[in-house]
């Protein structure tokens, strides 16, 4: 199984085709096409890709790559221990 990192990125660039792999880490509303749609689209993905739930309440937090990778990692997903936030 690939790393959570790759996982993550893999998540992104399911939602953000467009983006190039070393742009998906600098990934954020402000770089790229990131509108509500995007945003539940996304949520959906990391929920079936690291078998958990989000609270929708929560999507204004999830705003780049970063902010979704410590979200995860901040709520001990299990499939993220150890991931470098």
């Amino acid at each position: 199984m690939p790393d959570p990192n790759e996982r993550l990125v893999r998540c992104f660039a399911s939602v953000f085709p467009t983006l190039p792999p070393d742009g998906i880490p600098l990934a954020s509303v402000d770089s790229v096409e990131w509108d509500s749609l995007a945003s539940v689209t996304l949520v959906a993905v990391l929920e079936q890709e690291f078998a958990i739930q989000i609270d929708i309440a929560d999507l204004p937090e999830l705003s780049s790559f970063a902010s979704v990778r410590k979200y995860l990692s901040d709520r001990n997903v299990p499939s993220l221990d150890g991931m470098a936030v």
